[in-house]
């Protein structure tokens, strides 16, 4: 073999060891990025989760006015607006207890009943019937 051909076989095995050498020195540092990445990220959602929690507890909940009574009661299933309570009452007294009355929202808009929609302006409606209860009383929809 003539010098120049053991001068290339040289030089080819010297930039196949470097390159190998390179790989192996990127693998070793990608390996140590994704660790120091994983370990950041799971730093930074703990460091995040604990402001949220922090914010919430410190800030949000005294704004709200947020009590475990209060949680109780808006988060209880049988849950429902009393008569005194009712706003219906004293802006449909006509409707007061009319078995036609039907009370629900659809897509924000209030149905009365379905003959007169949007309730009745005087004090007597015409088209009143008693409904399930005789004395007259009002029985309010159920929010929930």
């Amino acid at each position: 073999m003539e010098e120049w051909q053991k001068n290339l076989v040289e030089i080819l095995e010297t930039v196949a060891d470097e390159v190998e050498q390179f790989l192996l020195e990127m693998t070793e540092t990608l390996e140590t990025f994704a660790e120091f990445s994983e370990e950041f990220a799971h730093q930074l959602h703990s460091t995040i989760s604990e402001d949220i929690e922090r914010f919430f507890s410190e800030i949000v909940d005294p704004m709200l006015g947020v009590t475990p009574q209060l949680e109780d009661t808006l988060f209880d299933e049988e849950w429902t607006v009393s008569d005194a309570e009712d706003p219906l009452i004293a802006q449909y007294p006509a409707c007061v207890g009319c078995r036609n009355f039907h009370g629900q929202f659809y897509g924000g808009n209030l149905l009365v009943c379905g003959m007169h929609p949007y309730g009745w302006s005087g004090e007597n409606c015409p088209d009143w019937e008693a409904g399930e209860n005789s004395d007259n009383d009002y029985n309010p929809p159920s929010i929930f």
